[in-house]
């Protein structure tokens, strides 16, 4: 109507705020491949490029970041790091952390999701899955399928004999004492809701197994989150292994 007309009618069909996206990685080459990948889409920008997790972390903050794909593995300050920091900084609440990484499973993606990690990608995914990623993340959904769930836990437990092995928290089982308590405040229905997060499920999903609405499943999610503190869904699924609650399979 006003102004609009050079962008034709596909300008009604465009969000009013494009995904911000900064894109941390030590390998300038990966960055500009990803950089062309994702400003392609109508729905995102990147915002900011960075070759270390301390860049990474002041480009969220400078440039108003929705979502950081950040390499695990970088010089000076590395992903993992950079994660803890963004999560740790209130003004950064909003700032969602996918990390990329070279291998299916890496020992460092579990201590990513519990510093705050919104979920994690190999470096060889498809062009669709990584922009699928970013619309996941900055959705406040965790992306993490099932079969990566089970394969990630499953392996990091059997490596480690539990998640709280090497963490500032303590040893192996270490994890259990520290959530027994917020765990005890959960409801059953809460408690039953976040075993099928782990699992992967979807509030779809959710509601479907237990024949609710969705909306009653995102209440329960959300109060379990506020309940055991955790920052997104990625953080339950930890939560929830790391505790004892869930129990991966060995096949």
């Amino acid at each position: 109507m006003t102004g609009e007309a050079d962008h034709g009618l596909a300008g009604a069909d465009r969000p009013e705020r494009r995904i911000r996206v900064v894109l941390a990685d030590d390998q300038a080459l990966l960055r500009s491949a990803f950089k062309v990948l994702v400003d392609s889409e109508p729905d995102m920008e990147v915002v900011g490029e960075a070759a270390d997790g301390a860049q990474a972390v002041e480009l969220a903050r400078t440039r108003q970041a929705d979502v950081v794909l950040m390499d695990i593995r970088m010089p000076g300050t590395d992903g993992l790091a950079a994660t803890r920091m963004i999560s740790a900084d209130p003004e950064l609440a909003g700032v969602r952390v996918v990390m990329l990484t070279t291998f299916e499973v890496d020992e460092y993606v579990v201590q990513s999701l519990r510093a705050g990690a919104s979920g994690f990608l190999g470096k060889g995914a498809e062009p669709e899955e990584l922009l699928n990623a970013i619309r996941i993340a900055h959705a406040g959904e965790a992306l993490l399928s099932p079969a990566a769930t089970k394969g990630l836990i499953a392996t990091f437990l059997r490596h480690t004999g539990g998640l709280g092995a090497g963490d500032d928290g303590g040893g192996p089982g270490g994890g259990a004492g520290r959530h027994a308590e917020r765990l005890a405040a959960l409801t059953g229905r809460e408690r039953e809701v976040l075993v099928l997060v782990a699992a992967g499920l979807s509030n779809d999903g959710i509601a479907d197994r237990l024949e609710v609405s969705p909306l009653t499943v995102k209440t329960h999610v959300n109060r379990a989150m506020a309940k055991l503190g955790a920052r997104d869904r990625a953080q339950l699924v930890v939560i929830a292994y790391e505790s004892g609650l869930v129990r991966p399979r060995v096949d």
